[in-house]
């Protein structure tokens, strides 16, 4: 038998950092041993809250900010850091693991580190990508930058048009990637990245093998309508224990595995446990996205004019200091407000009947696998093709839409939370979609589920090599 060691490296960003736990998780179950890289700062922040189980450890490489990257900070300087050391320092990993009698069978690496492809062939190691967004979006990428993005480029502003590229939904302007295009909104351009990834894959002497956190129901065409491509759906790649049990207060080691790189208060259980069955409206952004104050405004009065209780995570700011909302009085009465909680805590609770969203493909992922209709908020990234799987194609929920200016309105906040949450016949449908989807996560990611299957699969062809 082949005594597997496998190197995950990863951002250590919310929504990168749990899947890649998870899949470690997994491994680790077939007798893999793994090691998760992350930058200096990032493992720092993940020991803080986070205990390292057996057949896992962490290595790290400076990103240049071991401090942490400020908001204002450098962000080319960040990425040529990034590259040069992790490059090196993976080089280095491998060479002491061959030496030490433990070789790296696999390096998987994340979206955003495209050159260790190279360092992978470099060192006579086998690789694939993680690819933490859904399979639809690595083909509107990699349709981007194979014919389309002349005609994307010209047409996404006007609200008419629309494309349909080979086997994806029709899809308007604001259905596509944000990062295709120039927005304040976005962090930073990450798009030379996903287009040196897409070469570094496709110049690959080998069909690329690119293990996705989806599942095969999810997205069946997508997963296949690209020969070039092996795409292995290994997902939802989310905790055993969340999916399979609804009550919260039952203990289980796999919950271990959630990292928080926020400090989270616990206090909103017993609140929860209060509130009747169905009946919260959670609303979450995630960990990068910070919406205006005249957004947050919005959403506030729109929360209030409801009457219904909620679950509002709203993220401390840096320096400590809260830009306090106008009617925070009159929120706290109604609901609960807190920095930071467990998200799969709260989806999995049985009082939750609505998931306000930013659609990233983590939280998307959840609402499907814990079966919660959501009231989709894109704002950049992935999110606004998300936003458009999961109202028209997987019809678990609906999409605000903002004004002229770009605002959504308190009033169209109610609206959609109404049209979730009242038990008239469009309601019900999209609770008894989410019920579908619930019940097909679960079963691919179950022990034994396709998903699990098509890892174990991956793991064995490696050591068939």
């Amino acid at each position: 038998m082949v005594n597997h060691h496998f190197i995950i490296v990863t951002f250590a960003l919310q929504g990168h950092l749990n899947p890649c736990l998870q899949l470690a998780k997994r491994l680790i179950r077939m007798g893999v041993q793994v090691t998760i890289v992350v930058s200096v700062h990032g493992e720092r922040q993940i020991s803080k809250n986070f205990q390292t189980p057996d057949g896992l450890k962490f290595a790290t490489y400076s990103d240049g900010y071991d401090e942490g990257l400020k908001p204002r900070g450098d962000r080319n300087r960040f990425f040529a850091e990034t590259r040069s050391n992790s490059s090196q320092r993976l080089r280095e990993i491998i060479t002491t693991s061959r030496e030490e009698g433990c070789p790296i069978t696999c390096l998987v690496y994340n979206l955003f580190f495209p050159w260790l492809g190279k360092v992978a062939r470099d060192c006579h190691v086998r690789s694939s990508v993680l690819w933490i967004q859904p399979a639809t979006v690595l083909h509107i990428y990699y349709y981007y930058f194979n014919g389309y993005e002349e005609v994307i480029t010209q047409k996404y502003k006007d609200p008419s048009w629309c494309i349909e590229l080979p086997g994806l939904p029709r899809l308007h302007g604001r259905d596509l990637p944000s990062l295709l295009f120039p927005s304040t909104k976005n962090p930073f351009n990450a798009l030379p990245l996903f287009k040196e990834m897409i070469e570094t894959v496709t110049d690959s002497e080998t069909t690329p093998q690119i293990l996705v956190n989806t599942f095969g129901s999810l997205e069946p065409e997508a997963l296949k309508v690209i020969e070039k491509y092996n795409l292995i759906a290994i997902g939802p790649l989310i905790p055993s224990a969340f999916l399979e049990k609804r009550d919260p207060s039952v203990s289980d080691s796999d919950t271990s595995f959630e990292c928080h790189l926020f400090q989270k208060t616990n206090d909103y259980t017993e609140w929860l446990n209060a509130r009747s069955e169905s009946s919260v409206v959670y609303v979450s952004f995630g960990s990068l996205v910070n919406l205006p104050k005249p957004q947050m405004e919005e959403i506030a009065r729109g929360l209030l004019e409801t009457h219904r209780p909620f679950l509002w995570v709203i993220r401390a700011k840096e320096n400590g200091e809260e830009d306090r909302l106008s009617c925070m009085e009159e929120l706290e009465q109604q609901g609960k407000i807190v920095p930071w909680c467990s998200q799969q805590e709260i989806l999995s609770h049985p009082s939750l009947g609505c998931f306000v969203t930013h659609c990233g493909w983590s939280s998307t992922l959840e609402s499907l696998a814990y079966g919660i209709p959501v009231v989709a908020f894109p704002y950049f990234s992935d999110q606004g093709t998300n936003a458009k799987m999961m109202v028209d194609v997987w019809k678990i929920g609906v999409r605000v839409s903002a004004n002229e200016e770009g605002l959504v309105r308190s009033d169209e906040v109610k609206k959609c939370i109404e049209m979730v949450m009242r038990n008239e016949e469009g309601g019900e449908e999209l609770r008894k979609n989410a019920k579908k989807w619930k019940d097909m996560a679960r079963e691919a990611g179950k022990e034994g589920g396709f998903s699990d299957e098509n890892l174990k699969a991956f793991v064995k062809e490696i050591g068939g090599n």
